[in-house]
């Protein structure tokens, strides 16, 4: 018996029968499984796990901490900030907003903390100026 030329089947394979069946919705694993995670690479190796948003939370609590604390604190802030997000990009972690609230923030404190300092030495210097 032969079987009509089906259009998506050019090599005129037969359909296999009692093979698994198209689910209505959602993928359906062979043999009632789950795919292996971390997923298997060509040679056996395997991908690993990404990263939480832990170095991301943490550049943002420096960022936000050095605005009242100390420029280091935010330069901490900034190039922590800076790995995350680039470790976010590459999908080696989690949190790629997050990091880059902290760089936004570590920027915006670095500006804040300059401005601070130069409305002090000017106070300091009027206050010289005018005795």
């Amino acid at each position: 018996m032969t079987y009509p030329q089906d259009p998506n089947n050019p090599y005129g394979q037969q359909p296999q029968s009692g093979g698994y069946q198209q689910p209505g919705y959602g993928q359906q694993y062979p043999s009632g499984g789950f795919p292996q995670y971390p997923p298997q690479y060509p040679g056996g190796m395997q991908a690993p796990p990404p990263e939480g948003p832990g170095l991301a939370i943490g550049a943002l609590i420096c960022s936000i901490l050095g605005i009242f604390l100390c420029v280091l604190v935010t330069i901490a802030g900034i190039v922590m900030g800076h790995i995350a997000l680039a470790k976010a990009k590459r999908g080696e972690a989690e949190g790629q907003g997050v990091a880059l609230a902290a760089v936004i923030v570590g920027y915006i404190g670095i500006g804040l903390n300059v401005l601070a300092l130069i409305l002090l030495f000017g106070f300091g210097f009027a206050h010289e100026l005018f005795r």
